[in-house]
């Protein structure tokens, strides 16, 4: 994770400077200055690896279902000193009215809990946030609540409370994508980042929930996950009821965090690097020039007497 390559790359920098200290030729202003990276890296904030889980991970739940329990973890392994903070767009609580079990924080799916959840430290270090709808509608669109990887497979399903899957029509950012059981979207990429909701004749439409996508490309071949079994047959586009017209948030900004991350740990490195050749190419250039100029010359080997003979 990104705090352990910062962790490692401190100890290399700091064996390397004690390494380099010892030797005598060294140059004052290079072992100052890399003192300075040294100093500046060490004083500089550890970027947190943190980040909140949700279980099950659904963007949407029906009010009055079984609950849904957020904790905040690190490589898997729930953290301590860290809360699960709420708003809705007032004052910020912790987990919000939900119940606080150990470090989870249990939401019964009452529908005052819908808002924006996120995990933050005392220190004020914060995760990425994930917004979780408790609904009282018809239909909900299952969708994933935490980013998904690049080359993945996500199937999105309109369901009623009973858990029964709906055919519907499936929308992205007002663009209708098709009328299914339910809508495949194989080999995710960035461009299908976007606002989702489903709608059904007989059921009205859900609410509208963000797909991201984050981290690495997934290489792996997998086969592409086969539609659900549809439960009603006939629905027509046309009966559709009208859908209201909610502004569509902008789309969340791009961590940078690892890319700071990886600047802190490569950075340095070079610079360390760059001053170790430097210091080598001078000491090379010297000792040439000290050979040089002790080499005598021996005037004996070269008479510039001239003999003239009468």
């Amino acid at each position: 994770m990104c705090n352990r390559e910062v962790m490692k790359l401190k100890a290399s920098l700091l064996l390397r400077l004690q390494t380099l200290s010892r030797h005598s030729d060294m140059k004052t202003a290079s072992v100052c200055l890399l003192r300075g990276v040294c100093v500046l890296l060490l004083s500089a904030p550890t970027v947190s690896a943190v980040s909140l889980s949700v279980s099950p991970n659904l963007q949407q739940v029906f009010s009055g279902s079984s609950s849904v329990s957020l904790s905040c973890v690190d490589d898997g392994q729930t953290v301590d000193g860290w809360t699960v903070k709420r708003t809705s767009g007032g004052p910020t609580e912790d987990c919000g009215a939900a119940e606080m079990s150990g470090s989870l924080c249990v939401l019964d799916r009452n529908s005052s809990y819908s808002g924006t959840f996120w995990c933050e430290s005392s220190s004020g270090k914060k995760s990425d946030d994930v917004s979780i709808s408790v609904s009282e509608k018809g239909v909900i669109l299952e969708i994933p609540a935490l980013p998904v990887r690049p080359g993945s497979d996500v199937t999105l399903q309109c369901k009623k409370k009973t858990g029964e899957t709906v055919p519907s029509f499936f929308f992205m950012n007002g663009r209708l994508l098709g009328s299914k059981a339910g809508h495949v979207i194989p080999n995710v990429r960035h461009s299908d980042e976007g606002l989702y909701w489903c709608a059904s004749n007989t059921f009205g439409s859900s609410p509208q929930s963000f797909l991201r996508v984050r981290g690495s490309p997934i290489t792996t071949l997998r086969k592409s996950v086969p539609p659900p079994p549809v439960s009603e047959a006939s629905f027509s586009l046309s009966t559709l009821p009208p859908l209201t017209n909610s502004s569509s948030p902008s789309s969340p900004s791009v961590s940078w965090i690892r890319v700071i991350c990886h600047l802190l740990a490569f950075c340095p490195y070079c610079i360390c690097t760059i001053l170790l050749l430097s210091i080598c190419c001078s000491r090379s250039s010297g000792n040439k020039q000290v050979v040089s100029m002790e080499t005598p010359l021996d005037v004996d080997e070269y008479d510039d007497t001239t003999e003239h003979y009468v």
